[in-house]
């Protein structure tokens, strides 16, 4: 077996920038071909009705892959699935040069899905393995703030160079970014010296893996708090830009300039949410959010008028979407001990594709036959069904839960004879360079 070469210990800021900058690029890389559709279709001549797919069949991909990978992550080390998925992505958006039609672009999305089911809930893990609990939310929030960035820079960008260069250039733009995230992996980013499955991968072995998770009542809670997230934020976003034009009568320049106002909101409130995690605990932050944003989508038609006061009020709305994504990362990291981390991660991402899948469905049927007041409340509903799910059926580590999914006493009692199962996470527990200052 080949050995990679293990770099020392890099400073906090390294590893969350590396982090960040492979979630600014998936996720910039995801969002930009919706806008880029029209585009392809008129340059490839493909059909409008088949312009879907491509969307699809990425999600398609990511779901499977997320569940496959999950198993194999906490067998060989996050730092391996790292380095896995950022080369297969920089491959796959690297191939997007050479398509040439319908099926050779479908190949290269699912290529891209393959790579983006490797990495899905990567950074998460990697950061419940490097950083002691009490700096997860901080590094979380800043990692998590990449799919902002995208949506502030990366997104035009690449909308205008399309424009100038073609269709295929924002794709690769991305891939240098990812191909720059492949070589901080490959030389900055340790494995951390946490335990790891002993169990070899098996069809078999995964799937009792996930069947015993999932039966756990604090993991079938968060996997089902994960489901009603997206399943409100697909409610809530995918038929606003649609109701904005029609019904308020906003052009899709100012809808542009709508979502990047959010992006801004999510850039402020992201990282700032995680650090203050860390001093005053998840769970009231996330119930304050699920509340708040319950409140303010439900509300959307009645407050918002003229196209103006869009502006603030999805300032305010992304605000609070940011101010849930880091605490809620760094409390799923801490249910299960670090050699089920990445399946439990893989797990939430995948049934959060299922629950954004279903939720972009019933909206159409909705929207088309109530308008969009139904739908921004069913959101909202979903949106409080996560905050009370997390408050009164997940715990959080205190008094009585150690972090890492190990019960307070048994892990006191572990501890002298058993170093090995941590109570307070990787590296960082152990007073390395994700210890908290």
């Amino acid at each position: 077996m080949i050995r990679l070469p293990e770099p020392g210990h890099p400073p906090p800021w390294l590893v969350v920038l590396t982090l960040w900058l492979l979630v600014f690029s998936a996720s910039s890389q995801i969002m930009i071909i919706a806008p880029l559709l029209p585009m392809v279709g008129d340059d490839l001549g493909i059909e409008e009705a088949l312009l879907g797919t491509l969307v699809s069949a990425y999600s398609l991909m990511v779901g499977l892959f997320a569940i496959i990978s999950g198993p194999f992550s906490d067998r060989v080390g996050r730092r391996r699935i790292l380095l896995v998925g950022t080369g297969i992505m920089t491959l796959a958006l690297g191939a997007h040069f050479w398509v040439a039609g319908y099926w050779s672009f479908i190949l290269v999305r699912v290529l891209a899905g393959l790579a983006g089911g490797v990495l899905s809930g990567s950074a998460v893990s990697y950061v419940g393995d490097y950083f002691a609990y009490e700096r997860r939310g901080w590094a979380t929030g800043w990692i998590m703030s990449g799919t902002a960035a995208g949506q502030i820079l990366g997104i035009p960008m690449g909308v205008v160079l399309a424009g100038w260069f073609g269709f295929r250039i924002p794709f690769l733009l991305f891939g240098v970014s990812m191909a720059a995230t492949f070589i901080l992996v490959f030389f900055t980013l340790p494995q951390p010296e946490v335990r790891r499955s002993p169990d070899p991968v098996t069809l078999r072995r995964a799937i009792a893996g996930y069947m015993g998770l999932i039966r756990r009542p604090e993991i079938a809670a968060a996997c089902s708090a994960f489901l009603l997230m997206f399943l409100g934020i697909s409610f809530y976003v995918v038929y606003l830009p649609t109701w904005l034009e029609r019904g308020i009568g906003a052009t899709p320049n100012e809808i542009a300039i709508l979502f990047l106002v959010g992006g801004v909101a999510n850039v402020i409130v992201g990282p700032q949410a995680g650090r203050i995690s860390d001093r005053v605990g998840r769970k009231g932050i996330i119930l304050v959010s699920c509340v708040g944003l319950a409140i303010v989508m439900a509300l959307t038609t009645v407050v918002i008028g003229e196209v103006w006061m869009a502006y603030p009020y999805f300032f305010v709305v992304m605000a609070l979407v940011a101010m849930r994504i880091g605490p809620f990362s760094a409390l799923l990291t801490a249910l299960v001990t670090s050699d089920r981390r990445g399946s439990l991660l893989s797990l939430a991402v995948a049934v959060g594709q299922v629950g954004f899948a279903v939720g972009a469905t019933l909206s159409g049927i909705l929207y088309a036959s109530h308008g969009y007041a139904p739908t921004s409340t069913i959101a909202g509903l979903s949106v409080l069904g996560m905050g009370l799910m997390v408050w009164f059926l997940i715990p959080e580590p205190g008094a009585d839960v150690a972090v890492d999914g190990i019960p307070r006493d048994a892990a006191e009692a572990a501890t002298p004879e058993a170093p090995d199962l941590p109570a307070t996470g990787g590296a960082g527990a152990l007073g390395g360079p994700g210890a908290p200052e």
